[in-house]
C-alpha cells in the first residue's frame, strides 16, 4: 500500500492553489475559499516553530485573506501526531471523511472519449454547470488552469452534446484522477467508467504505473465504481474547521 508521505506533496502540487506558502512542513493554501484542499492549511511535516505559534500564525495568515482557518489532517502523516487534540482545545471540530483510493492502470480506452492537454471551453462549461455555485466552478476551473502539466483532460460527447468529463494530473509515477463529473440527464449510464478507462489508459501510455483520487467516504457510488476498477482505500484524511 502507499505511504500518504509520498502521495500527499503530489496531490498538493497536482491541484494547486491560488496563493501557497509555507511554515516549515506545514503547507498553507488559499484561493477563493470553496474547494477544501486549496483553502488549508496541510499539516505534513513538522512547523518551523512552537505548534500553538504556527496555529496563531495560520489562523492571522487566513484572517488577512478573509478565510476561515482550516486545517488538513491526513492518517500517517501528520505533525504533531496529536494536533487533532490540540486543535480542538481551541474550538476545533473535524469534518467529513475523505477516502484517498489507489489502484492499477487497467482497462483499455474508448475511442469516442475525446482527449486534450488542456481544458476547452466545452470542458469548462460542463464543470462549472456541474458545481451548482457558479464561484465554487470558477475556482475550480482556475485551479485546473493551474494544474502543472502533463495532465490529461478527457471529454464523452453523447448526441453532439458533452455528457462526461475528467481529468488526470501525471506525476511522480502517478496519475491523479480529478473532476470526474456526469451530466444530470446522462447519468447510471457508464460513462464516467468509460473516462475514467480512457484517463488510466493515456496515462498507462506516458508510462505511469499507478493512480490515485480522492472521493467522499459516503459517496458509495463513487466508491464502488472505483473498486470495480481495482482501487482500493488507501487512507483517508478529514478537515478541521471551527
Amino acid at each position: 500500500m502507499i505511504d500518504p508521505a509520498i502521495l500527499e506533496p503530489l496531490a498538493d502540487d497536482a491541484w494547486p492553489a491560488r496563493e501557497r506558502e509555507r511554515l516549515g512542513g506545514w503547507r498553507l493554501n488559499a484561493s477563493s475559499g470553496h474547494s477544501m484542499r486549496i483553502n488549508a492549511c496541510w499539516p505534513l511535516a513538522a512547523p518551523d516553530r512552537d505548534v500553538e505559534a504556527a496555529i496563531d500564525a495560520v489562523e492571522a495568515w487566513y484572517a488577512v485573506r478573509g478565510l476561515p482557518p482550516r486545517f488538513k489532517l491526513t492518517d500517517g502523516v501528520l505533525a504533531p501526531a496529536d494536533l487533532a487534540g490540540q486543535l480542538a482545545a481551541r474550538g476545533y471540530r473535524e469534518g467529513k471523511d475523505t477516502v484517498v483510493m489507489v489502484g492499477p492502470m487497467g482497462g483499455e480506452g474508448d475511442p469516442l472519449v475525446r482527449l486534450s492537454p488542456l481544458p476547452d471551453d466545452t470542458f469548462e462549461a460542463v464543470f462549472t454547470a456541474s458545481a451548482g455555485d457558479p464561484e465554487d466552478g470558477r475556482e475550480r476551473i482556475e485551479a485546473l488552469g493551474r494544474m502543472p502539466p502533463p495532465a490529461c483532460f478527457a471529454r464523452l460527447d453523447l448526441d453532439g452534446a458533452p455528457a462526461a468529463i475528467g481529468v488526470a494530473a501525471l506525476g511522480g509515477g502517478f496519475a491523479g484522477v480529478f473532476g470526474m463529473r456526469t451530466v444530470p440527464a446522462h447519468r447510471r449510464k457508464g460513462l464516467a467508467r468509460r473516462v475514467l478507462l480512457t484517463l488510466l489508459a493515456e496515462a498507462r501510455r506516458q508510462g505511469v504505473e499507478r493512480a490515485w483520487l480522492q472521493v467522499e467516504a459516503d459517496n458509495a457510488p463513487a466508491i464502488a465504481l472505483y473498486a470495480a476498477e481495482g482501487f482500493e482505500p488507501a487512507y483517508r484524511y478529514r478537515y478541521w474547521s471551527r
